[in-house]
């Protein structure tokens, strides 16, 4: 009996530790973009050192929280130093905050074993001391700083040597575009983003590798630093992360340069290591940043939907970008082609993929479909704008990539508050619902019988 009652205390103690978490950071995420709101709407945030609209105040904050980098204000014209100061402080809270929740839940999920009957746990990343626990938010503030201050400086070297900015304008510019680049939010302190860019590599492949870092999650920087000579301890989510990066990089790159080879908007003009930089370029940006060094609103409607695709898987967990997730676009590919063998179990690198696994990635999967169907579904009824616009549009807002055909800034108010939801759920809800998915799972007590449908 007592030690019945001992269980069911640690089992409804361990519900509360999921469900409080996942409260905290949808409210603490909320109440950031409103204080941020508030103080992008005032006229100390103003060029001009008018009050602005609310509900675009609103937006850039939730953007900048969410580090998203959708605009619909001109982010170098709109605001005042302190304004911009507000922004990349926003960004920078956002982005670290979301690693440190991510990264701890993630470290509790795949490397901690279970109080529940010391199970161990879904993943076979080895499990950590509770010091280690404890002295992982220090670490990630570490490499968050690190590879940032190592951007800053490489772009600051660049603006001062290359095009004559000035000590302090150089380091100020190369530190708000590193924190927007690590943090995949993709702001810019040019109105056209970073198209007088496009054919400099000693400014594109920087910010592309703070965003790839960035992308990649903070379980996999940790575990690559630890085992870097040792890759039999890398852990699946590592693998997979590390190899669907690559791949969809490079898939990204051929498919966005061969689209735009020839359109004389875009990469038509341009020598053909030009092409070829701006082309990688684009497709880190759909990893998920909204940085763009070549106009997205004049690519070909099948480079958009391309584009649709990547936005949509979005970057690694735990990290900075967003989407549903490598992994889990990885898990439902193995899925498919365990299926397609006629075989029973999933297996990932010499491993089994839990069951559970399975039902999460469906989940998540799910979820995301109705939110972009549902978000396109109101663009199109309160805007004028094409299909293949506003699909482009709530993908690159729910997957917080901040890419933008062209139309954000044209949004009627209630099309900016779908964005601005599709913004938050994309970036809190698909966090705190694919924690509590893989926290909550439990054995049944008992099955009820099979039985199968008819698929297909």
């Amino acid at each position: 009996m007592n030690k019945l009652r001992r269980k069911q205390r640690i089992h409804v103690s361990g519900s509360n530790v999921v469900a409080r978490p996942a409260r905290t950071v949808a409210v603490g995420f909320a109440a950031t973009i409103l204080i941020g709101g508030l103080l992008l709407a005032s006229p100390l945030s103003s060029s001009t050192g008018q009050y602005t609209d609310l509900i675009d105040a609103i937006f850039t904050a939730t953007s900048a929280v969410c580090v998203t980098g959708l605009a619909v204000l001109d982010t170098a014209t709109q605001f005042s130093i302190f304004g911009k100061i507000v922004i990349i402080v926003l960004i920078q809270l956002g982005g670290l905050g979301i690693m440190l929740v991510a990264s701890l839940f993630s470290l509790s999920i795949l490397g901690k074993l279970s109080l529940k009957a010391k199970i161990t746990t879904q993943t076979e990343a080895k499990a950590v001391e509770g010091q280690d626990v404890k002295n992982a938010s220090l670490s990630i503030v570490k490499v968050t700083f690190i590879i940032e201050g190592a951007i800053a400086l490489l772009l600051a070297g660049r603006f001062f040597f290359g095009y004559g900015y000035d000590p302090g304008k150089a380091l100020a510019y190369g530190a708000f575009h590193a924190i927007s680049a690590f943090n995949n939010a993709g702001f810019a302190l040019y109105s056209d983003n970073l198209v007088g860019f496009a054919a400099d590599p000693w400014v594109c492949l920087p910010i592309a590798a703070a965003i790839i870092l960035g992308g990649l999650g903070f379980p996999v920087i940790l575990q690559i630093r630890r085992y870097a000579r040792n890759r039999l301890k890398w852990s699946m989510n590592t693998k997979l992360v590390l190899v669907g990066t690559a791949v969809l990089l490079a898939v990204g790159t051929v498919f966005i340069t061969g689209m735009e080879w020839s359109n004389p908007d875009t990469l038509g003009p341009m020598p053909i290591q030009d092409k070829v930089l701006a082309g990688f370029f684009q497709s880190v940006q759909t990893r998920t940043a909204g940085f763009n060094s070549i106009d997205i609103g004049a690519m070909h409607g099948a480079t958009w939907l391309g584009m649709d695709v990547l936005m949509f898987v979005g970057a690694g967990p735990a990290g900075t970008g967003g989407g549903i997730k490598i992994t889990t676009f990885a898990v439902l590919l193995f899925i498919l082609f365990t299926e397609l063998r006629g075989e029973s179990a999933v297996n990932i690198f010499g491993k089994r993929l839990s069951r559970s696994v399975h039902r999460q990635a469906i989940s998540v999967v799910l979820m995301a479909v109705a939110a972009v169907l549902s978000g396109t579904m109101i663009l199109l009824v309160v805007t004028d704008f094409t299909l293949d616009e506003c699909l482009f549009e709530a993908i690159s807002a729910f997957a917080t990539v901040g890419l933008s055909t062209g139309i954000t800034p044209d949004l009627p108010p209630s099309g900016e508050w779908v964005l601005i939801a599709l913004m938050y759920l994309g970036r809190v809800g698909v966090l705190s619902l694919g924690s509590a998915l893989a926290l909550r799972d439990k054995k049944a007590v008992f099955e009820l019988p099979k039985e199968r449908p008819a698929i297909g």
